[in-house]
Order: C-alpha cells, then structure tokens, then sequence
C-alpha cells in the first residue's frame, strides 16, 4: 500500500529534484570562491609579496625559524605553490578535488608546526589553530563534494560524455 500522498507535496518531485541540486553547487561555488580567495592571498604574498605579503625571503626565514621545516627556503615555495595552486584550482573547479586535498595537508602542517602549540583560540600575540580548521574543513567539503556542476570539472566532463555518446542518444 502506497503512502498517502500530502497535501504540500508536489507530483514527481522528489528528494534530489534538480531544485535541491542548484542549490548545492551554488553552495560549492560559493565554498570554492572563498577558499580561493584566501589562498590566493596568502600564497601570493608567500612567494611575491603580493597583498602586503612577506615574499620568499621572509617566508623562508619564517620555515626555518618559526615553524622549524628546513632548508626553509624549499619550504617556503612548497607552501607558497600550493596555496596559490591550490586556490586556483579550487577557484576554477578545475582538479578541484585534487586543489582542495593539497589545501588540506597545507592547514594540517601549519597546525603542526606553527598553530597546534597555541590552542584553539590563544589570547596571546600567537594566533590559534581555528583558522586552520575552518580552512582544512572548506577543503575537505571540496575533496569530498567535488567542484559542482559550476565548474571547468563539469563542464569538461559533460563534453567528454557526451563526446562519447552514440549519435542516436545525444540531444541538440
């Protein structure tokens, strides 16, 4: 015996109906242009000293005396190329989920080496690590979900597929 049908129910729509979809990849764009946007900030300034940034120079000495990872300056460019990497590709939705797990480790080995020691929220000069959290957590919900369909990903994979298809099931 079927359910009653319910009064604010509407035929045919169901759980997953394309109306929850939009929302959900305007949810992941609007994840994707944030973790971006900060990314780009700080691995710029790491390696140009774009946005105020401290540049290579300083970012190297920061590697090898702050967060104690030598030589400090490989260190500092392997933190630089994947935040400004990373945050592209996030931003693109182009390998997001491959952006967004590199983005991931990034926040995990600065809570490590730099954030962990100060607790979540230190009142000292020394920041805490719940900005790291909240950045690895943006970057897990990216490696997880994907980009979205309002993503190079989807739009490549759309063509890819339909590429593929037989001729008698493509539409115009």
């Amino acid at each position: 015996m079927a359910p009653p049908s319910l009064p604010w129910r509407v035929p045919g729509l169901r759980r997953g109906a394309p109306h929850h979809r939009a929302r959900e990849n305007v949810a992941l764009l609007v994840v994707r242009v944030v973790l971006a946007w900060i990314f780009i900030y700080y691995g710029g300034g790491k390696l140009f000293g774009w946005f105020n940034g401290p540049g290579i120079h300083r970012t190297s000495l920061f590697m090898a005396t702050v967060a104690h990872l030598r030589p400090g300056g490989f260190f500092a460019v392997l933190g630089g190329v994947i935040e400004l990497g990373g945050g592209c590709l996030v931003g693109l939705g182009l390998g997001a989920r491959l952006g967004a797990l590199a983005l991931l480790g990034d926040q995990v080995m600065a809570i490590i080496t730099v954030t962990g020691a100060n607790g979540i929220n230190s009142l000292s000069n020394h920041p805490g690590y719940e900005f790291n959290v909240t950045l690895l957590t943006l970057a897990a919900v990216i490696a997880v979900f994907g980009a979205g369909r309002l993503s190079v990903d989807a739009t490549v994979d759309h063509r890819r597929t339909r590429a593929s298809a037989p001729l008698s099931a493509r539409r115009p």
